[in-house]
C-alpha cells in the first residue's frame, strides 16, 4: 500500500484535513502522537466499471496516509516523530495560506513560504546527520577492507552531504537506479517525494480555485514547485467541511458555484498517488471491479503477483484490453470483436486504465 505522511506546523490545518480525508476519529493509531488512516483514490473510471458489470463488490484504490504530530513553530524541531515519516513513501505539507485572528500563527504572522523552506531546513538538517553518521562508519569499514562496493557507497553519500550542507533537498539530485536502491536503506527524508497543500482563506477561492501556479503566485511558494519530485495542491480546510456535511447533489453544486470540477480532499489523494509515480489497473466481473496499484514500468509477472502470489507463479499470459475500448464498446465481447484485447507476456509493462485478466496454471 502507498503511504503519506503529513506534516505541518501547529494551527496549519493538518489534521482537520487527515480526518475529512481519512474519515479517521479522535482516537489515535499506535502511539498518541501518530493517527494512521486510509484513503480511497478517486477514479471515474472504476465507477463506470462498476455500472457495467454491477458486480457484488467495488474495491478502489488505497492511499494510508499518517497524520504526524504537528511542529509547535517555525525554526523549531520539526521530526517530532522520526518513524512516522521515515516509513512514509512521500511527504505532505501542509501550509496555512488562511488568516484567522482566532487562530493566531505560532509565528506570529501567516507566511507559507517561510514555513515551507523551515520545514524543508528540519528535513535536510536530520538528513544530514544521517549522511555523516554513515561515511563515519563507511570510513571505518574501509580501513579494515576496501571494496568496490564501499567505494561507491562512499562517494555517494559524500555528494550528499554536500547537496544537504548547500541547503539542498536530496530530490533535487539526478540519481541513476543503481544510486538509488544504494539510498533506499537510508530513509533520507528530503529524498522523498513532497507535496505542498496550500490551505487557502475562503475569500481566497474564487480567485486562485484550484489552479496550482496561481495559489502558489498568490502565497510566495512558486520556487518549490521547480524540485524534482514535488507538487502542489490549493484548497481551503473550512470550504471542504462544508462540503463533507453534503449531499452528493448538493456537494457537486456546491463546487460548481465554486468553479471547482471536485473536492480539495479528492485532489490530495489524487496528486498523491500521483507523485510515487503510480497507475491503476482494474480487475473486473460480476464477483468484483478492483482497482490495483502498481508503480509505472511494472511488468505484467510482477503485477499479478499484487493480486495473489499464486497467479505470478503460475502466470501464462495477461489478457488485456485498454479502459478506454471497453468503456466505449461496452462489453468484452464486443471488444473481442474489434480485435482490441491483446495476450501479453511476462515483459509487458502494465498501462494506466489497463484491464487485465491473468491466465495461470495452478
Amino acid at each position: 500500500m502507498l503511504r503519506a505522511a503529513l506534516i505541518g506546523f501547529s494551527s496549519s490545518g493538518k489534521t482537520t484535513l487527515f480526518r475529512l480525508m481519512t474519515s479517521a476519529r479522535d482516537a489515535p493509531h499506535g502511539r498518541s502522537d501518530v493517527n494512521v488512516g486510509i484513503s480511497k483514490v478517486p477514479d471515474a473510471r472504476l465507477d463506470t466499471l462498476t455500472a457495467m458489470y454491477n458486480p457484488r463488490k467495488r474495491v478502489p484504490a488505497t492511499v494510508e496516509f499518517t497524520d504526524v504530530a504537528a511542529v509547535a513553530r517555525a525554526g523549531a524541531q520539526a521530526l517530532v516523530d522520526v518513524a512516522g515519516y521515515k516509513n512514509a513513501d512521500a511527504l505532505v505539507h501542509v501550509l496555512r495560506a488562511f488568516r484567522d485572528p482566532a487562530v493566531p500563527h505560532p509565528s506570529g504572522s501567516v507566511d507559507p513560504a517561510r514555513d515551507g523552506r523551515a520545514m524543508e531546513d528540519e528535513l535536510i538538517l536530520a538528513d544530514l546527520g544521517v549522511a555523516e553518521r554513515r561515511l563515519g562508519r563507511i570510513e571505518k569499514d574501509l580501513k579494515k577492507a576496501r571494496t568496490a562496493e564501499l567505494d561507491r557507497e562512499r562517494d555517494l553519500v559524500q555528494r550528499c552531504r554536500q547537496a544537504l550542507e548547500d541547503g539542498r533537498p536530496l530530490r533535487a539530485l539526478e540519481l541513476t537506479g543503481d544510486d538509488i536502491k544504494r539510498l533506499r536503506g537510508f530513509q533520507f527524508l528530503s529524498a522523498k517525494p513532497l507535496l505542498l497543500v496550500i490551505n487557502l482563506d475562503e475569500a481566497d477561492v474564487a480567485g486562485v480555485g484550484a489552479s496550482v501556479e496561481r495559489a502558489a503566485g498568490h502565497t510566495g511558494v512558486t520556487g518549490f514547485l521547480a524540485h524534482a519530485a514535488t507538487g502542489a495542491v490549493a484548497l481551503c480546510a473550512t470550504i471542504e467541511l462544508e462540503i463533507a456535511r453534503l449531499e452528493g447533489a448538493d456537494a457537486a453544486a456546491f463546487l460548481a458555484d465554486l468553479g471547482l470540477a471536485e473536492s480539495g480532499l479528492d485532489r490530495v489523494i489524487r496528486a498523491s498517488y500521483d507523485l510515487l509515480g503510480y497507475l491503476s489497473f482494474f480487475t473486473v466481473g460480476e464477483d468484483e471491479c478492483r482497482a490495483w496499484s502498481v508503480a509505472r514500468g511494472t511488468p505484467a509477472h510482477a503485477a499479478a503477483a499484487e493480486i495473489h502470489s499464486d497467479i505470478q507463479r503460475g502466470f501464462i499470459r495477461a489478457e488485456v484490453v485498454a479502459y478506454e475500448a471497453l468503456a466505449s464498446r461496452g462489453s468484452m465481447a464486443a471488444c473481442r470483436e474489434h480485435g482490441e484485447v491483446r495476450l501479453e507476456g511476462k515483459e509487458y509493462i502494465v498501462g494506466d486504465g489497463d484491464i487485465i485478466n491473468f491466465r495461470f496454471a495452478t
